[in-house]
């Protein structure tokens, strides 16, 4: 969860919902955490890759499962482009496009060697990564900068839209608790271990995002973050403390680049299954003597390059939110299918509506770039769910 999300969301979202940036936070978390809670339940009952393409196909049929997958791989492909994008924009402000498209060469290549990011790397990663920020934020509190161009106040009043459309970036920066379901198969006592961790990882995250959203509400204010590329690293270099600027370059580029590691892993791992049920080329189904689908991986990359060339960051967030949170719509319906008193029931229900209205939100390019792209993958589904079933009958 914390890796390119932290480190770009807070501009974008600043710029739409100005100082109610917190409200917009609050809003972020509250979604974040109905989806953890349908997330947990599922992942729990069905151990297996696939997230809620499996979720949706057990609880609500084949199609809404399709669906579901469609939604996660272009979303989560959107996200990778996005990482890449920030590794970029932190490392090389000038270059960033042409260095976010060698990190994902990069990451291609080390998965395809079948070299994964571990849980050791993992924790270390975040170690530093959670240091930097705590860093930061303190250093923007103790010592801020005094040197500011005084900004015009903003001409139009933010409103409803503009801090639900704030949430939508914000959760971008949250997406990432799903990610032990795409991977259910490979974790030791799932029932206990996934819920558990779903749940912490969130909470830690969210106070952790708090402390930066105050932190540079106080010290830089709204409307010079909405204008940044890089926010934390800018911030902190006009600050009392200006060398932990090209320090938090650095924690923000392997932030970034360990969490596209892990994230083309799992839409990899995705598009697979999909691929072995035939919702998506057989081909992609394919597998080395190692076990890495090597089609899948570089179907994927090459997607991600098409994303990094074509759009900015704020574009491909906008979009991947889009996509993320219709897939975690489809996580809530499922989980409101499964046995429960009715307190426990209505929160996927809150989830869902949740999901639909920040996604709703969003910019209109994106939102309709975002529905565009989910029709095609839902009539892709219909179509083969009914040619299968008919073929059925008709044998």
């Amino acid at each position: 969860m914390i890796g390119a999300g932290v480190f770009v969301a807070f501009a974008p979202a600043a710029r739409a919902s100005g100082d109610l940036l917190l409200l917009a936070l609050a809003i972020a978390v509250v979604v974040a955490g109905l989806n953890a809670h349908s997330s947990a339940r599922l992942a729990a009952r069905y151990a297996e890759s696939g997230g809620a393409y499996v979720y949706g196909r057990e609880r609500l049929g084949t199609p809404w499962g399709h669906l579901a997958g469609w939604a996660f791989v272009v979303g989560k492909t959107a996200s990778s482009a996005a990482m890449a994008l920030t590794v970029g924009a932190y490392l090389a402000p000038g270059r960033s496009t042409s260095l976010a498209v060698v990190v994902v060469l990069a990451v291609l290549a080390l998965n395809l060697l079948g070299v994964q990011r571990s849980a050791r790397a993992a924790t270390v990663i975040a170690a530093v990564v959670i240091a930097g920020l705590l860093a930061f934020v303190a250093v923007m509190l103790l010592a801020p900068p005094e040197l500011l161009v005084e900004s015009a106040p903003r001409s139009d009043p933010v409103g409803v839209l503009g801090v639900l459309q704030g949430a939508g970036f914000l959760f971008f920066a949250f997406a990432g608790y799903a990610r032990i379901a795409t991977l259910g198969e490979e974790v030791r006592d799932p029932a206990r271990a996934i819920p558990r961790a779903v749940l912490i990882a969130l909470s830690a995250v969210a106070v952790i995002y708090l402390l930066v959203a105050v932190a540079l509400l106080r010290s830089v204010g709204s409307e010079w973050l909405s204008a940044r590329v890089s926010p934390l690293a800018e911030a902190a270099e006009i600050s009392g403390v200006p060398w932990l600027g090209p320090v938090l370059r650095v924690v923000a580029g392997v932030a970034a680049t360990g969490a596209l590691l892990a994230l083309l892993l799992g839409v990899s791992r995705t598009v697979l299954a999909m691929a072995r049920d035939r919702y998506l080329p057989h081909l992609l189904a394919r597998v080395d003597q190692r076990g890495v689908p090597v089609a899948a991986e570089l179907s994927v990359a090459l997607a991600v390059v098409l994303l990094v060339v074509l759009f900015d960051v704020r574009a491909v967030i906008g979009f991947s939110s889009v996509c993320v949170l219709a897939y975690y719509a489809i996580a809530n319906a499922s989980a409101a299918t499964l046995p429960a008193g009715a307190l426990a029931r209505s929160i996927p229900v809150l989830g869902m509506i949740g999901c639909l209205v920040v996604a709703l939100a969003l910019p209109l390019t994106s939102l309709v770039s975002g529905v565009l792209v989910l029709l095609v993958g839902a009539a892709t589904g219909w179509l083969s769910h009914t040619a299968r079933t008919a073929g059925g009958e008709g044998g």
